[in-house]
This record gives C-alpha cells, sequence and structure tokens, in this order.
C-alpha cells in the first residue's frame, strides 16, 4: 500500500478534476443512451416543474384522507423510481395532490407517469387474436380481465436461468380468487398463448406463456440477447409496484416553479460554508502546524472527490444536502484531530517523528472507526425510512464520511510519510510541540527523536 498508495492518491485526484471540470463530459445511461455529467439541484436551490392533480370519485365512493395518503405514496415511489431524485409531494385540502420536481430532462415523461393513474390488469389473449404491441390499447370489455393488479406482492429486476435480464414478480395466493391461484389454472390450460398486462387498457408487456405457473411466481423474460433492457425493466417493474391507484386522479395545472429559497438565501448559505471552512482549515495550520496545512490539503482533495461523485451518481443537492456536506467535513477534521493529538503524544514519550506519525495513526483509528460506523448507521437508518429530503441528506451524509475516512487516512498519512522524510520537516516546532520539551537528536536517516525532560 505503501507504494502503490500515492500512484492511487494522484489518480483520483485527476479523474475528480475532469469529473468536476471538464465542461462536456458523459457517461453511460442505464438504458444505453449517454448522460452529461452534471451537477443538480433540488427545488429549493434550482427550481422545477409544479403538476397539481386532483382525486375523482369512483361510483358512490369519495376520497377519504386516508385515500389521499395512499395516492401520495404511490405517485411518490413512481416519481422515485422514474429517476427524478428527491421530488416533494403533498395533498391539499381533501382531493388535491401536488407533485414539485426538482429540474428535470424530461419533464413530459414523468407527469405521464404519474398520470397513469387508473387500473393495472392481466387479461388473458383468445387463441386466434394476434398479440398487441406494448402501447396499444385494448378494449377491457372485449377481452376481461383475469385479476387485476392488486393481486400483485411483489416485483423486482432478475435474470433467467442463462443470466439474462428479466423481470420477476409473485402473486398473492390463499383463496381460489387470489390471483396465484387463477393465473395457475390459467397458465396449465394456454400454455403456448399470449396474455397483456395492460395499464387503463394500454398494453405494457405481452408475454406469452411458456409453462404453467402454479406457484405464483412468475418471470417475464425477453428474446433479447442480454434478456430485457434496463430501462425497458425498471419501468415495468415501477408498472407492476406501483401501477394501480384506489382512485383515479386528474392532471389541472403544470407550470414551471423557481428555487424556493431564492438567489440571494442561496449566496448567502455558500458563502456561511465557505466561511466556516475557511476557519476550520485556519484553526487547524495554526493548532496543528505541518500537520494542519496537509490536513487543509487532503480536505481540499475530499471537497473534489466528493463534487465529483455527486456529479457521477448523481445527486440532487439541496439546502438540506449541503448541510450533510459540511457535517461530514467536521468529521474528517476530526479525525485528523485525533491523529495529530495521538502523534504529539508519541512525540514527547521519546519516538522519532516517522514512528511517532505512524503510532498516531494506529492509536487513533479504532476512535475514528467507531464514530464514522455509527454516523454510517444513524445514515443509513434515515436513509431508508425519512421522506425525500431526509433521504437526499442522508445520501450525502453517507458518501461524505466514507470518502473523509479515505481523505482523513489514507492521503493525509500517505503525504505526512513523504514529508517526515525531509531535512526541512525535523523540526519539533512543525508539529506543535515546544523545541524546550525536547532534547533532538538525528537517528536513522536522521529523524527526529526526543527525550522528555523532567518525566519518569
Amino acid at each position: 500500500m505503501r507504494k502503490t498508495g500515492p500512484i492511487l492518491i494522484v489518480v483520483i485526484g485527476i479523474l475528480a478534476l475532469i469529473v468536476d471540470f471538464y465542461p462536456r463530459l458523459t457517461v453511460p445511461g442505464p438504458d444505453g443512451s449517454s448522460r452529461r455529467i452534471e451537477t443538480k439541484l433540488g427545488l429549493d436551490l434550482e427550481g422545477g416543474q409544479r403538476v397539481e392533480y386532483i382525486v375523482r370519485p369512483i361510483e358512490d365512493r369519495t376520497p377519504e384522507p386516508a385515500d389521499l395518503s395512499i395516492i401520495r405514496d404511490i405517485i411518490e415511489r413512481r416519481v422515485n423510481e422514474s429517476g427524478v431524485a428527491e421530488p416533494v409531494v403533498t395533498t391539499q385540502g381533501t382531493d388535491r395532490i401536488v407533485v414539485e420536481l426538482p429540474g428535470v430532462d424530461d419533464p413530459e415523461a414523468v407527469r405521464r407517469l404519474v398520470g397513469q393513474t387508473g387500473r393495472l390488469d392481466f387479461v388473458p389473449i383468445p387463441p386466434a387474436e394476434t398479440p398487441p404491441l406494448d402501447g396499444a390499447r385494448i378494449d377491457l370489455e372485449k377481452w376481461p380481465p383475469l385479476f387485476s393488479g392488486d393481486q400483485v406482492q411483489s416485483a423486482t429486476i432478475g435474470s433467467d436461468a442463462t443470466g439474462r435480464r428479466a423481470v420477476d414478480f409473485i402473486l398473492r395466493s390463499g383463496s381460489a380468487t387470489s390471483g396465484a391461484e387463477l393465473f395457475a389454472a390459467h397458465t396449465r390450460a394456454n400454455i403456448g398463448r399470449y396474455f397483456a398486462i395492460t395499464l387503463d387498457g394500454v398494453v405494457i408487456s405481452a408475454p406469452r406463456i411458456q409453462n404453467e405457473i402454479p406457484t405464483g411466481q412468475v418471470q417475464i423474460t425477453s428474446g433479447g440477447g442480454a434478456g430485457f433492457p434496463l430501462q425497458e425493466a425498471e419501468n415495468l417493474v415501477t408498472v407492476l409496484r406501483f401501477g394501480s391507484l384506489p382512485f383515479p386522479v386528474e392532471e389541472i395545472s403544470a407550470e414551471n416553479i423557481s428555487a424556493t429559497l431564492g438567489r440571494e438565501f442561496l449566496d448567502r448559505s455558500l458563502i456561511a460554508g465557505a466561511i466556516g471552512v475557511l476557519l476550520v482549515i485556519i484553526f487547524m495550520i495554526v493548532h496543528y502546524r505541518l500537520p494542519g496545512v496537509v490536513a487543509a490539503g487532503a480536505l481540499v482533495y475530499y471537497g473534489l472527490v466528493v463534487l465529483a461523485i455527486f456529479r457521477l451518481i448523481p445527486v440532487t443537492l439541496t439546502l438540506a444536502g449541503i448541510a450533510g456536506f459540511v457535517l461530514s467535513v467536521g468529521m474528517a477534521v476530526d479525525a485528523n484531530i485525533l491523529i495529530f493529538e495521538r502523534s504529539k503524544e508519541e512525540l514527547r514519550l521519546g519516538k522519532s517523528l516517522p514512528a511517532a506519525i505512524e503510532a498516531g495513526f494506529g492509536r487513533a483509528w479504532n476512535s475514528i472507526l467507531d464514530s464514522n460506523v455509527s454516523s454510517l448507521i444513524t445514515a443509513t437508518i434515515l436513509f431508508l425510512f425519512g421522506s425525500s429530503v431526509i433521504k437526499g441528506f442522508a445520501l450525502v451524509l453517507i458518501i461524505g464520511v466514507l470518502i473523509s475516512m479515505f481523505s482523513a487516512i489514507t492521503v493525509t498519512r500517505t503525504i505526512l510519510r513523504v514529508i517526515v522524510n525531509q531535512d526541512w520537516a525535523r523540526k519539533a516546532r512543525l508539529y506543535g510541540v515546544a523545541e524546550s520539551e525536547f532534547v533532538a537528536r538525528p537517528t536513522g536517516r536522521g529523524a527526529l527523536r526526543g527525550e522528555a525532560r523532567g518525566r519518569v
């Protein structure tokens, strides 16, 4: 690691600079197309699209608050599955759902996804009929559904026996009219025929029944060389999981919205954050001298790498996300403080400078690891169970903590290992230790050693 560490640090740094500052860099998207690398900002910082829906009653039923909450949750999951990060989905009054989407590339596609609101059905195709193409509309009165989407228990992307991408879903079971039992009987009698998965009568997929499916565990495969394209598989899973709403919804307005915080507020927040980081750097340099300078450099390196990761994923940055980033900066500095204080203690005990630095890192590692693991556990819980804004904060914090461990341990240690072997760096005062405490003498390659005066 001592030989490969500097090379790894330089390579990662160069790649981060390219990702951060090269203006026309693109990467392959999940559907095979190219995606431009850019910094994505949330509604509070950039603005986006605002779409308002009204929930319509069905027959003699009108939506209640619990129904509205279910619809809100389903729409939020749909939008999240479509790739839009940190949407804001809220209820208003007794029959309104408002969806706010930060800076999306294709707002029409997301609006179409949210607007797919009606009924998910599984429809047998009669033997004499040509299987309908995806996107075609069929007459559900002419071809009655076998069961509806409420019989889908779960859906995921999987793979078939040859490793090709497929879509797996499980049907509910437990009664004669449940999806698993109905589908078992239908597939037993209709091997080789087609059935359609429809949403509001529009065909989403029309697979062929290859064999009996007695357990309700269904797999849809594609004839392509690698199976389903990733984007197509994700869209089908999204429809299967979140296709049905308890009430139909209708779009009544759509408009562009500006940043909720305003440009002036954003500028002040960024200035405040920059001042805070600058004060931390000044403190580290004044108090820890040469190691503080190294820590400041590692902090800049950390910021470049984290920004590159944000742009690559991409992470949608909101003010809460920026707060998570600043918090992770503080944790990175905290790790360096533990290391440098341990190193100073080792110097006062009379160890050579290289040995004191290594001992400082070694003795501080357990404390750093415990602290960061605790933060990662907390952030993971927030990410799994929090709202969209909380998820953004947690994701930024998780990335920041992981990269801060790399910068505080690997980057800082590698730089210090190089520096302590330089003649000009073998002075106690450069490490925040008073010269009067030591009797310095060269050993080995001239490394600093000291004996504490007046100590046992």
